[in-house]
């Protein structure tokens, strides 16, 4: 079986730079789906957090539809949620917790489509009717010794102080510090601090006036631009990054960490990579190759160390990358690990390899950013 694994396709960002609605890009990708078997789409397959949902899923839908006809009729399609389209498994998560007998997520739990409004239309769109589709949450097993996940849960690992490490921080003094033994935790403990703070958001987008232009999706590259120190930022900025460090202190001091005062494109990927196995280790995963998206870093790339990829058992990581031009982000060297277009395919046996799907990432639309 050949499986391909994406991730972060964030369609219907309000910013143009969800790189599958250009025609270039999509038809690319859509010919390499002919001899594929099973296609999994690992979260942030929707940007849900930049305005109203039917907005996100109105720029969706042509582009599953597209993903629907060109795969094989009776491929399968596995469906998982990210931060930013948490709502694909919101409906159904809510619905487990009302059943007491319900078993533990564990690290792979499986529903039909059908479980929540959006998976509904989803699978409409993708073709339910010549594909087998289904949601896999928080992750899906590829192969016996390959886990595949989001990999949001490192949000509550993560030494670099985003958004959402912070918040999962404020949260945790409610709901209480994840276990740490090997092992010890469960993917509800992670939910706990998490999926509040998405419900938040979540009615935030849905209420948010239309044209407004700080987003969440945004924000992170925002602050990046703001926050680099690197000569050409204005003044606002580099006095900003001055003063972080004391912030860092403070929230550190607040217990919402903890967090680094050091922040660069280097410190940004191992401190996701150290989140990330962090997450597999408390968890328990066993897996010789975990495959995740979330942090946009595709890898190992071969200039990278391959160490910081290695998990402590013996396995590594892997990276899909993303499908988000992000001009604020070195995206379009294609050395960069933030370029967009690429994705891990497993086929059969062999171990799983990371590609570039992609050469033609289409024009960035004039005046858009």
């Amino acid at each position: 079986m050949r499986t391909l694994v994406i991730s972060d396709l964030h369609l219907g960002s309000r910013r143009p730079v969800d790189i599958l609605r250009r025609p270039e890009p999509l038809d690319e990708l859509c010919a390499r789906l002919a001899d594929i078997d099973r296609l999994v789409l690992l979260g942030d397959i929707i940007e849900m957090r930049h305005g109203p949902a039917w907005e996100a899923m109105a720029a969706t839908r042509p582009v599953m539809e597209a993903f629907g006809a060109a795969l094989p009729a009776g491929s399968e399609i596995v469906l998982t949620a990210g931060n930013h389209d948490f709502p694909l498994v919101a409906q159904w998560l809510d619905q487990r917790r009302l059943d007491p007998s319900t078993d533990p997520l564990g690290t792979e739990s499986f529903a039909e489509p059908q479980a929540s409004a959006i998976g509904a239309q989803l699978a409409g769109w993708l073709g339910e009717d010549r594909h087998d589709i289904r949601i896999a949450y928080p992750g899906f097993r590829v192969r016996e010794d390959i886990w595949a996940t989001h990999g949001h849960y490192l949000d509550r690992l993560i030494t670099v102080p985003t958004f959402e490490r912070i918040a999962a921080g404020g949260m945790a003094r409610v709901v209480g510090q994840l276990p740490e033994g090997d092992g010890e935790a469960e993917a509800e403990d992670f939910e706990a601090a998490l999926a509040p703070m998405y419900a938040w958001l979540e009615e935030i987008a849905n209420g948010r006036a239309a044209g407004g232009r700080w987003t969440t999706g945004a924000a992170t590259a925002k602050a990046w631009t703001l926050l680099s120190g690197d000569g050409r930022a204005p003044l606002r900025g580099r006095a900003l990054a001055a003063m972080l460090p004391l912030g860092i202190a403070g929230i550190n001091l607040a217990g919402l960490g903890p967090v680094n005062r050091r922040l660069d494109s280097d410190e940004l990927r191992r401190a996701g990579l150290a989140a990330m196995a962090g997450v597999v280790s408390r968890l328990g995963v066993d897996a010789r190759w975990v495959i995740f998206g979330h942090t946009h870093c595709a890898g190992p790339l071969p200039w990278m160390d391959r160490s910081e990829w290695a998990l402590p058992g013996g396995g590594s990581l892997l990276n899909t990358g993303c499908w988000t031009d992000e001009p604020r982000i070195n995206s379009t060297d294609v050395r960069s690990p933030y370029r967009p277009g690429r994705g891990v395919l497993v086929d059969g046996d062999a171990d799983p390899e990371p590609l570039m799907l992609v050469g033609d990432v289409g024009r960035r639309p004039a005046h858009s950013f």
